[in-house]
């Protein structure tokens, strides 16, 4: 914990006293008077409890504390310094740095609106590329530097080599229909009555494809009759108001529309489907400065979401009935 009596003028005073071994020479450099000096010298030993510096014919020399401090209040300064020129390059780039952003069509649904939002009024300035598409097209425009951030579901262990991840929140999927669609007059819902109707499916190779696969085997759905593959939420949105298909997706695309009742959810428990949605960038290149105020834009809007969905799925799973895989 950090003594608050210590200010920087503390920090700055030691480091010049330090440097030139001379409060008098010190007192010049910093434009402020020897007393001065001496006086900001004696609240800082007495903040520390300890004496910092000795005084003797060459000079004055560091103690043992001194040293042990100079290190420390070294590095203190220079990160101080290192973040006001961050915020510098930040407001003046003029508009012209570029952030290109990946996200699954979950996350560009339900989190890049509010985030570049956020991002808008934070003051920084860049122009912000949003980029949709499946998660092994973006993590490669990640990898050879065409995208400077993914935001979307965590990668298989072979995909993520190079790569750093950061969880923000976890995301199930859930089965959506247009509102009287006939599964919705069903008070106990049998998973293996979605094979009767049209699905729309993620495709192969899609993140959440090998999540879909294994909840409809584990309840009894072995083969897709009739299936539509796509990770257009444009299309999934506007055939399954106009169809009797039961679109299965991420639960974040089509949140808005459930919420607006649009679309309705089928009470399926499907909490085993829950993935990790989180942030993916190089593991060699720390973000720019304006990377990183739109990466805290995210954050914070991922918290607000994390807050929303636990609301949400204590109500979902209120109103689910515990269905066993298979059952009639």
């Amino acid at each position: 914990m950090i003594d608050r009596r210590i200010k920087f003028r503390h920090l700055t005073c030691f480091l010049e006293v330090a440097r030139l071994r001379s409060v008098v020479a010190a007192a010049d450099s910093l434009a402020i008077t020897q007393p001065a000096v001496s006086k900001t010298l004696r609240e800082l030993e007495e903040v520390l409890d300890a004496r910092l510096f000795d005084r003797g014919r060459r000079g004055l020399t560091l103690t043992p504390f001194g040293r042990l401090f100079l290190n420390h209040a070294g590095t203190a300064v220079t990160a101080l310094g290192d973040g006001v020129d961050a915020i510098a390059r930040a407001r003046s780039g003029g508009g012209t740095e570029l952030l290109r952003i990946g996200a699954l069509p979950t996350v560009a649904a339900q989190v890049m609106p509010a985030a570049v939002r956020r991002f808008a009024t934070g003051g920084a300035r860049a122009t912000v590329r949003v980029v949709d598409g499946p998660n092994t097209l973006l993590l490669a425009q990640l990898r050879i530097g065409e995208l400077d951030l993914v935001v979307g579901r965590l990668a298989e262990p072979e995909a993520m080599t190079g790569l750093s991840f950061e969880h923000l929140y976890s995301e199930r999927v859930t089965f959506a229909v247009r509102p009287g669609h006939p599964l919705l007059d069903r008070p106990v819902p049998d998973p293996r009555a979605v094979a009767g109707y049209p699905m729309i499916v993620p495709p192969p190779g899609s993140i959440i494809r090998p999540v879909v696969d294994r909840f409809l085997i584990a309840a009894g759905i072995r083969r897709i009759d009739t299936a539509i593959e796509t990770v257009s939420g444009t299309f999934g949105r506007s055939y399954v108001r106009q169809s009797d298909a039961v679109w299965i997706i991420s639960r974040g695309v089509v949140a808005r529309d459930i919420a607006e009742g649009q679309l309705r959810e089928l009470r399926l428990d499907t909490g085993d489907t829950s993935g990790p949605v989180g942030l993916t960038t190089r593991a060699d290149q720390p973000p720019t400065p304006v990377l990183r105020l739109f990466i805290d834009a995210v954050r914070d809007v991922a918290a607000d979401l994390r807050a929303a969905d636990a609301e949400q799925e204590l109500v979902h799973l209120l109103n689910t009935p515990a269905i066993a895989a298979g059952s009639a």
